[in-house]
């Protein structure tokens, strides 16, 4: 399952529906990524969030698929927030299930490496320092840039 949406998103009841829908799965791992109350432009009055829908969502998809390819997973959810948000909000939650634990782990950290760097999101914070748009960060691509290592050895 993937939303993009600018509903609020509830961690705890994300879970929760997602091990009541997970049948064989003897690992569940999940990720909560909140909005950080400060930042290096100070105090975080603000985050706000664009998609460009479809084309985040197919992104999303082919990301998804990938995951599916790399590790027998049960099930995965992929929920993430766009609109205007406020310090401790749920940006995204990301849950991945598997018959063993590893497979959950390097596919919810796969996700979020790419949610990160290259799924179609504008990201503006809000701060005392003013307004400013978001990139990943050097440290977001080396993440994400272990799983093309991992591919080619």
């Amino acid at each position: 399952m993937i939303r993009v949406s600018d509903a609020p998103i509830n961690a705890a009841e994300a879970l929760s529906d997602f091990e009541q829908s997970v049948g064989d799965a003897g690992a569940i791992v999940s990720f909560t990524g909140q909005v950080r109350p400060r930042s290096a432009a100070g105090s975080v009055s603000a985050l706000f969030l664009q998609a460009y829908s479809p084309m985040t969502e197919r992104g999303i998809e082919a990301a998804l698929q990938q995951a599916k390819q790399r590790w027998p997973l049960s099930d995965v959810h992929i929920c993430h927030r766009t609109g205007e948000m406020s310090p401790g909000d749920t940006i995204v939650f990301v849950a991945t299930a598997s018959k063993h634990r590893r497979a959950a782990f390097e596919a919810a950290d796969f996700l979020m490496d790419y949610l990160k760097t290259e799924a179609v999101f504008w990201k503006k914070e809000i701060a005392d320092g003013g307004e400013a748009w978001i990139e990943p960060r050097q440290d977001d691509y080396q993440d994400a840039a272990r799983w093309q290592a991992k591919e080619a050895g």
